[in-house]
């Protein structure tokens, strides 16, 4: 076969092809205006692919220092914008051959020794996706730590803890942001994890049954860093798997699309609190936008987008979930579909971390380094709403507990003791002492120090709680975490 050949798609397979592939099912079977983003792990994976070849003596070192010398070429001309990506060889693998056999000859075509286009690609997505993850959970630790910058700002500002949207009780708002640093860390977990199974070589399955060339597929998962903590290689154990299995995506896609429901969750609450009706925070002008036609607005069109994006990084999930559902063993051209969803979940997921991290934390002003932006936080107003909806109710009914009260006998008398402040339109910190001692008689002048959104801050001193001291216990743990 001449070097010209592989540019012909129909002559890549064969002879045994009669008539050309349509240019219709060209454009529905290719792949290579969106896989070509494989291009550096393809070439990472060949030349480890290469380099076990001539150890093996499958090829000789001349062919392994050709292939090298081409692969180099053709790495200069991808990152330069000069490489010629052709629609008749359909993808990123193809593509890569042809040229590497135009440059080096027949050394480029015996780099598809012992391997397949089955588990090149498997291999190609795996080590893609190995660094992506690797982007992503430092993201993740940089909106981490951007949220404990604010939290450490804002240990001793109290905001209405809600349940159904109800003031429940007063929380600090450090609290409140700590517990999405939690929903983080559990995201880089979930992500570390997924790592650990996604780093595990296909290379070397073959088509589908393994190869007859004596192959050290362990010397590849070295080079290639597909180790575990101890430095043991980690390979796909059975060649059928290897080509087929596309759980690494699926668990990927899973874990981004909870991370995206974190996020999702963060952005309802950040438009409310933007909202005239909370005014609880505001986010620098450059991750909002205007109104065409009201010019007093100032659109969270940030957080907005991003919980709109969280829906579509969610469909991803049940796009590859679906895809693989009916498949038999082992590769099946349906397993192409795999990569446009992965790829825009990793990009829609990137991209959305970046720009919360940035939203939240702010910028490094140029001169002075220190960042500016970010939430500003609006105490005054969280304090004000707190004090709405009677959140220490459940602190009063503690204090009737600790003078011997059962807790349903105290929770009842409570409830007695709001309708009261209904009807007087005021606070239950405002009710005269005679006015509580009518509910129960145990009520002393201490209890308004429980009944103070302070008081109520301070009494809530576990692990786990939001007083202040609890609270900067745990940004203490989460600084030494991210350090």
């Amino acid at each position: 076969m001449s070097s010209n050949q592989l540019d012909k798609k129909s002559e890549a397979w064969s002879a045994l092809f009669s008539e050309p592939m349509s240019e219709l099912v060209k454009r529905y079977t290719a792949s290579v205006f969106f896989d070509q983003r494989l291009w550096l792990a393809d070439i990472t994976g060949s030349l480890a692919h290469a380099e076990m070849l001539a150890a093996q003596e499958i090829i000789s070192q001349s062919d392994r220092a050709d292939i090298e010398r081409g692969l180099a070429q053709i790495r200069t001309e991808i990152e330069a914008g000069s490489f010629d990506w052709k629609l008749d060889l359909e993808d990123v693998h193809l593509n890569l051959e042809a040229r590497l056999t135009q440059l080096v000859g027949d050394a480029g075509k015996r780099l598809h020794t012992g391997r397949s286009r089955n588990d090149q690609v498997a291999t190609d997505v795996r080590l893609w996706l190995r660094g992506e993850i690797d982007l992503i959970i430092d993201l993740l630790n940089e909106l981490q730590t951007a949220l404990v910058d604010v939290a450490e700002k804002n240990v001793e500002v109290i905001l209405p803890g809600f349940t159904h949207l109800q003031v429940a009780q007063p929380v600090s708002f450090a609290h409140h942001l700590l517990a999405y640093v939690e929903m983080f860390a559990r995201d880089v977990e979930r992500m570390s994890d997924v790592r650990r199974r996604t780093n595990r070589l296909p290379l070397g399955s073959a088509a589908l049954a393994g190869t007859t060339y004596p192959l050290d597929r362990e010397r590849v998962a070295r080079t290639l860093g597909m180790v575990d903590e101890n430095g043991v290689p980690q390979v796909c154990q059975n060649s059928l798997d290897g080509v087929s299995d596309r759980d690494f995506a699926i668990e990927f896609s899973a874990a981004s699309a909870l991370c995206m429901v974190h996020i999702s969750r963060f952005s309802e609450e950040l438009i409310l609190w933007m909202s005239q009706n909370f005014s609880f925070v505001k986010i620098a002008d450059r991750f909002t936008t205007g109104s065409s036609i009201m010019p007093q607005k100032k659109n969270p069109d940030v957080p907005e987008l991003a919980r709109g994006k969280t829906g579509r990084v969610v469909g991803h999930l049940v796009s590859l979930i679906t895809l693989m559902k009916g498949q038999p063993l082992a590769y099946n051209k349906d397993n192409q579909e795999d990569k446009e969803p992965l790829f825009d979940t990793v990009d829609t997921l990137k991209d959305t971390l970046r720009i919360f991290g940035e939203m939240v934390g702010g910028q490094p002003d140029a001169k002075t380094g220190k960042k500016e932006g970010g939430i500003t936080v609006n105490a005054q107003a969280m304090e004000d709403a707190a004090k709405k909806g009677y959140a220490t109710a459940t602190d009063l009914a503690d204090y009737l507990v600790k003078k011997g009260l059962p807790f349903r006998d105290a929770h009842e008398c409570v409830a007695h003791a709001v309708k009261a402040a209904v009807s007087h339109n005021c606070d239950l910190s405002e009710l005269p002492l005679t006015v509580l001692q009518g509910f129960n008689t145990s009520i002393e002048k201490d209890v308004y120090e429980c009944l103070s959104l302070r008081g109520s801050l301070n009494a809530r001193n576990t692990l786990g709680g939001t007083a202040p001291t609890q609270v900067l216990a745990q940004i203490a743990r989460h600084r030494q975490r991210l350090i």
